[in-house]
């Protein structure tokens, strides 16, 4: 096997902890001995070991002089852990290849300066693209301090999100629906409108009876994303599901409301109430962004209506955007996944770039990068 192989191999470890790091990124590591793997690891849950101390605890023979492959550079600093760099030194390490430099700035080269001058070989940037990949939500996070944000909606062949009457279950298969909520378990929130919580009384909480390779490693259930309500004006009903499941699932109602009274009746009921500048009436999107990355959530997997879809597009917090296309045609005029005003030329659309096509028993998902002509700065 080359470097790519094995470092494809610590790829594989590091995807096991997607749902259980964040805000910490996804990491593997992978430890070659004359041509034998004789330890793997990986950053199984946030506050817990890093991949390389989890693979010298597998290790099954002596590390000293072996390679370590590891898809992120080893941390330098004491965090929730101890520096991986010095468990590479004082396990006579010979050589350290890298995937990616971190962009944290407490690190950012720091770690492959500290082994070179230990006298260890460093190989940065093999298959670094992938690995990048594979944490775009935490390059994001530490660069901006905002959120990464990625838009999901299922809509049919003509493109709606309901019939004429308004019914929108189910528009694709149950393959799509249990892709969906592995990607709300990877993600740290969740957000929706006032309108889909008053129409759907959704739980928005992740229902995988059958976790897979991840729960059979981990032996972790899914964990739950913080679910975020677009509440301007404070209309989601007390009886709601989100609401009375507050004590149990993290809820969060960002409003620009100052109604004292209904904030102290959702405060009771265990759900958190965020104040929010206005703009145009609503909840400024971009302040939303910035307060729910400054308490430290890293990612959003928006769910909304098209109004609130628009509005987030609008507003350039959008990264990317998920769609799941169903072969069916509704036709007539219902719904369509995002609303709002619109534009009025062509040339002002919010362009797509599809980084991956898979199929869903027979239903089409794409996931694509969005691309802003002129993003402002959030």
């Amino acid at each position: 096997m080359n470097d790519e192989e094995y470092m494809r191999r610590a790829l594989e470890l590091a995807v096991k902890g997607r749902g259980y790091t964040n805000p910490n990124p996804m990491v593997g590591a992978v430890i070659v001995k004359e041509g034998r793997i004789i330890g793997e690891g990986y950053h199984e849950k946030y506050g817990q070991l890093h991949a390389e101390r989890n693979a010298f605890k597998n290790c099954t023979e002596s590390a000293e002089g072996a390679t370590i492959y590891v898809t992120l550079e080893p941390c330098c600093h004491y965090g929730k852990t101890p520096p991986c760099t010095e468990a590479i030194i004082e396990n006579g390490i010979k050589r350290v290849v890298v995937g990616m430099l971190d962009v944290n700035p407490v690190v950012a080269g720091n770690g492959v300066r500290i082994l070179e001058e230990h006298g260890i070989e460093v190989t940065v940037g093999v298959l670094e693209e992938e690995c990048r990949k594979l944490n775009k939500i935490f390059i994001k996070y530490i660069l901006e301090k905002i959120p990464f944000v990625t838009m999901k909606y299922a809509m049919t062949a003509d493109g709606k999100i309901a019939t004429v009457t308004g019914q929108s279950k189910w528009i694709t298969g149950s393959s799509s629906r249990e892709n969906v909520h592995r990607t709300r378990h990877a993600m740290m929130g969740i957000m929706v409108g006032v309108g889909t919580v008053i129409a759907d009384d959704p739980m928005l909480d992740v229902r995988l009876p059958e976790f897979g390779k991840a729960e059979e490693v981990t032996n972790k259930a899914p964990s739950n994303p913080i679910r975020i309500i677009c509440d301007s004006s404070l209309r989601t009903p007390l009886d709601a599901k989100v609401v009375t499941t507050a004590k149990e699932i993290r809820t969060i109602i960002a409003t620009v409301s100052g109604d004292s009274e209904k904030i102290q009746a959702y405060e009771e009921m265990g759900s958190e109430v965020l104040r929010v500048d206005a703009l145009d009436g609503r909840v400024d999107l971009k302040k939303l962004v910035k307060m729910l990355g400054e308490m430290g959530i890293d990612s959003i997997l928006l769910e909304g209506g098209g109004e609130l879809n628009f509005s987030a597009i609008k507003a350039q917090i959008v990264d990317e955007v998920q769609i799941y296309m169903a072969p069916k045609i509704f036709g007539g005029n219902a719904k369509s996944p995002v609303a709002g005003e619109g534009i009025e030329n062509i040339d002002e659309a919010v362009m797509l770039n599809p980084v991956k096509v898979e199929m869903f028993d027979g239903d089409v998902f794409i996931e694509n990068e969005v691309i802003y002509r002129n993003r402002e700065n959030a």
